[in-house]
């Protein structure tokens, strides 16, 4: 038993040493677009509107430990959703930290692609108000899995553009009403050398 765990760890050295000067902290923001894509769902009919989309933004910061593996910590705002009808209103708010493992392949010497896949915990602030009864707020917290792919572009050797595509599954606002949020993101990233 012992001799295949040294033999396992042999392997692993084997594989990352040559990736050590691979190392590098990097960090980045992005903008783009999020979607609600349930929020809107069974909400129609005479004088009601909804919408689903709204502008987000993400911060994020990076390890990489191998050529093509990393782990990052971002923080995303994800917009709001809003629905009105019948003197009513409603909108949710949300907010994701996620934690997230991401693996990439170089085909190209500046272009790369990537995928990703980890954890959130999302923050959804509900508010809702109705003519001649007032309003009324009440927030959500949940964790769930986050997913997404991407594409990196680097002009050079420490500064890079990324294009992503990321899911937050299950975002659950005050009702318990699951939505998934899908953003769509450019933005730029530094890498420390």
């Amino acid at each position: 038993m012992k001799t295949k765990a040294v033999i396992a760890l042999l392997g692993l050295a084997a594989f990352t040493l040559p990736a050590a000067a691979q190392n590098a902290f990097y960090a980045g923001g992005s903008i783009g677009q999020a979607t609600a894509r349930d929020f809107c769902n069974g909400l129609s009919g005479p004088g009601v509107s909804c919408d689903d989309q709204d502008t987000a933004w993400k911060i994020y910061g990076g390890y990489q430990f191998h050529p093509n593996v990393a782990v990052e910590l971002g923080y995303a705002d994800l917009g709001e959703a809003k629905a009105s009808g019948g003197g009513a209103q409603f909108s949710d708010k949300a907010t994701a930290f996620d934690l997230t493992g991401v693996g990439s392949w170089s085909f190209a010497s500046q272009l790369s692609v990537f995928g990703r896949f980890g954890f959130y915990r999302s923050d959804v602030k509900s508010d809702a108000s109705r003519a001649g009864f007032g309003s009324a707020s009440d927030s959500k917290t949940n964790i769930d899995i986050t997913y997404g792919l991407g594409a990196r572009f680097d002009i050079t050797r420490n500064l890079g553009v990324r294009a992503e595509w990321q899911r937050y599954a299950g975002v659950k606002d005050a009702a318990d009403e699951k939505s998934d949020v899908d953003m769509l993101s450019i933005g730029v990233l530094y890498v420390f050398r």
